[in-house]
This record gives structure tokens, sequence and C-alpha cells, in this order.
């Protein structure tokens, strides 16, 4: 029998694959992150909620390391960010030693509250960007 927390993932991602993320791609001021898809080698765009901190922006995945875009992320850590209508390129670092729910805190707030309703398997990441 499905564990409740494969449903939920399930149910979720499927929802944001189809009807959010393109959605959400296409809103002007949306932060977007580019990773380079670990099998096809392709660029792969996924919308995300985080903040800037100096020269880091944060994150917490709702789905940890079986969100596609962190399975992307351990394979290549090189991404893209688009803030501001800007693209900026930098390296990812996940943290699972982090406490993603103190870090979510420190996070905008609408974001925050979704990832913590609808999130399964928490967890922080950091963007180092570049120039």
């Amino acid at each position: 029998m499905p564990d409740m927390r494969d449903i939920q993932h399930r149910v979720v991602t499927t929802l944001q694959r189809r009807v959010g993320n393109p959605i959400l791609r296409r809103v002007p001021g949306q932060i977007l992150l580019e990773t380079t898809g670990r099998v096809s080698g392709q660029p792969r765009i996924t919308p995300i909620g985080g903040q800037r901190t100096g020269r880091e922006f944060w994150l917490v995945s709702e789905f940890g390391e079986r969100s596609q875009y962190i399975r992307n992320i351990k394979a290549d850590n090189r991404v893209r960010l688009r803030i501001g209508g800007r693209w900026q390129a930098g390296t990812a670092h996940l943290l699972p030693e982090d406490d993603p729910r103190a870090r979510l805190a420190d996070l905008p707030r609408a974001n925050s509250t979704a990832v913590r309703l609808i999130g399964t398997d928490l967890l922080t990441v950091r963007i180092d960007l570049e120039d």
C-alpha cells in the first residue's frame, strides 16, 4: 500500500508540472531556477521561491531529494537563476544539516507557507551567485 507521503508527492508534482509551472514560468517577476537535466543534458527551468541575501540565494525544496531539480543539482550543481528579470550563474549546495523549518522563517512568507503545507521532505539549498 502506498505511503501517504508518496501519494502527496505524486499529486502535488503532477499539478506543478502540468498546471503551476507552465503558468509561473511566464510571470515576469517569478524567480526561475535553471538546472541541466541529468539524463537529457537539456536546460530545465523550475519556478521557485526563496530569497537573495548578498551573493547567496536561499530556498527550501518541499520534496528534498525526490524533487527533479534537486536530482539535477546532485548530478551538476552549476545552475542559473532569473531574479528580477536577469539571469545569473551560480553554484548550488544541498544543505541537509541545515534546519529547513527554521530557514523558512527567514524566507518570504507566502512561499514558505506553501512549502510547509505541501512539503514532505524539506531540504535547504544555498546557491552561491557569480558576478
